[in-house]
């Protein structure tokens, strides 16, 4: 079974002095650098995945075209220097995009999904109706969103759909 990791929105904004900063940042970002590392060394691809918003509705809250918040976390550019940079304006990740496409060309069967906003662009990315033909899951300790309890129920909701995994114990 070929894996992919998904990383979803690690961008400026979600950070500290960002339009949006959420809740245990630091901490998933140092997670998911590890993640990627392991995925490296066991050749996963990985894909990273940024949020712009459609500019056709005027100006957003965040993730403008051309701000810096809507710049991909650097840290997880220098982590995966070579990771493709899929683009999107929903929080389903395959809607609109260049997703499958993606995953086509690298044969993958598995998802890995991590990233920003649990609740939304992660679980929606999830259990969307382009994912059901992979198998899906969520590394539960590489997300995170407004806050913890949020966190939680939105990984307690979906967990009947999927899997709920730890980034160790999948990669």
């Amino acid at each position: 079974m070929s894996k992919a990791l998904l990383i979803i929105d690690l961008q400026n904004d979600y950070f500290p002095g960002g339009k949006f900063p959420l809740w245990n940042t630091d901490v998933v970002l140092e997670r998911i650098e590890r993640a990627i590392e392991r995925a490296k060394a066991q050749g996963v691809p990985i894909i990273i995945i940024q949020h712009i918003a459609s500019s056709s509705l005027g100006i957003a809250p965040f993730f403008n075209q051309g701000t810096r918040g809507a710049e991909v976390h650097p840290r997880i550019l220098a982590a995966a220097p070579q990771a493709p940079i899929v683009v999107k304006e929903y929080a389903d990740s395959f809607v609109n995009t260049t997703l499958e496409e993606t995953l086509a060309k690298l044969g993958t069967s598995e998802l890995l999904v991590c990233g920003m906003m649990t609740q939304n662009c992660v679980t929606h990315t999830a259990i969307s109706k382009s994912a059901e033909k992979y198998k899906v899951s969520i590394l539960a300790d590489c997300c995170t969103t407004v806050n913890e309890m949020l966190h939680n129920i939105a990984l307690h909701a979906v967990s009947t759909r999927l899997p709920l995994v730890s980034s160790s114990n999948a990669l």
